[in-house]
């Protein structure tokens, strides 16, 4: 229990520095491919920045590791962010600085209880929009016959591409373009699919709670319908005991006449005929 709190509260104390490592990562990836006359020394501080921010992710995940109770179950929990972590020393790439930096960030977000799934959306739509369209920028600015030369270009063809509309106005020509394409592609599918379930889950929780109310209407109309029932037939019972002449009455079927006038006899009734004068 002291090893889970103990991991709640670094989980708790490092989200928002990291988040504002995530940020900072961003900018270092953006700058040299936003401004392509950037000298050596800005491109160098660039990088090392890229990398600081992976080594605090990275370390991140180390001490997570150690708090855990059990890190047979925490590795297999977040293979995710253990192949993140990893991806970028098997070869030192930033595109896969990039996508690391970004699936740590994502993890780490869904842990945080008070991001919803509106906000999430919301930011990954705008995280896939924006990277996607460095990254395509930074490998097809250079390309003979790329026609992705511009931010204004790349973010165009990010938009069209994560909507799986694709104009075809501009269209990546390299191999590692196209990988980032594929992945823009799939993201926006499965956004999409993300949103639509989304909505789908609220229009049905609408109609279950419409039922849920009117099933309780109609059995709180047969509960009063009953309760009245029951106190009628205790009026009932409480009239045949203060005046069981009436009682005797109602159950011999006379509505108010006397028992006795309904039974034969000389005395009652009209006599037979064959005693008629």
């Amino acid at each position: 229990m002291d090893q889970l709190s103990a991991q709640a509260r670094w989980e708790g104390r490092t989200q928002r520095p990291l988040l504002g490592l995530a940020v900072a990562f961003a900018v270092a990836y953006a700058v040299p491919i936003v401004d392509a006359s950037a000298g050596h020394f800005l491109t160098t501080l660039c990088t090392g920045v890229e990398w600081v921010v992976w080594a605090a992710f990275a370390l991140d995940y180390l001490v997570r590791l150690a708090l855990a109770p059990h890190r047979r179950d925490f590795v297999r929990q977040h293979w995710p962010d253990l192949c993140a972590v990893v991806l970028p020393v098997l070869q030192p790439l930033r595109l896969l600085r990039l996508v690391s930096t970004l699936l740590l960030v994502g993890r780490r977000a869904r842990m945080a209880p008070q991001i919803r799934l509106t906000t999430y959306v919301v930011g990954a739509v705008i995280g896939l929009l924006m990277f996607g369209s460095l990254a395509v920028l930074s490998v097809e600015r250079e390309a003979p016959d790329g026609n992705i030369r511009t931010l204004g270009d790349a973010v165009w063809w990010s938009f069209t591409t994560m909507t799986t509309v694709g104009y075809g106005d501009h269209a990546p020509t390299t191999g590692l373009g196209r990988m980032i394409a594929v992945g823009l592609m799939l993201s926006g599918i499965a956004l999409l699919g993300v949103v639509t379930a989304n909505i789908a889950a609220w229009f049905i929780s609408r109609f279950e709670k419409d039922d849920v109310e009117e099933r309780r209407q109609t059995e709180a109309i047969a509960a009063l319908a009953e309760e009245v029932r029951l106190l009628r037939a205790e009026v009932a019972r409480l009239a045949e005991r203060e005046h069981p002449e009436r009682g005797a009455e109602n159950r011999a079927g006379g509505h108010g006449v006397p028992a006795a006038a309904n039974a034969p006899g000389p005395r009652g009734g009209t006599p037979p005929a064959d005693e008629r004068p």
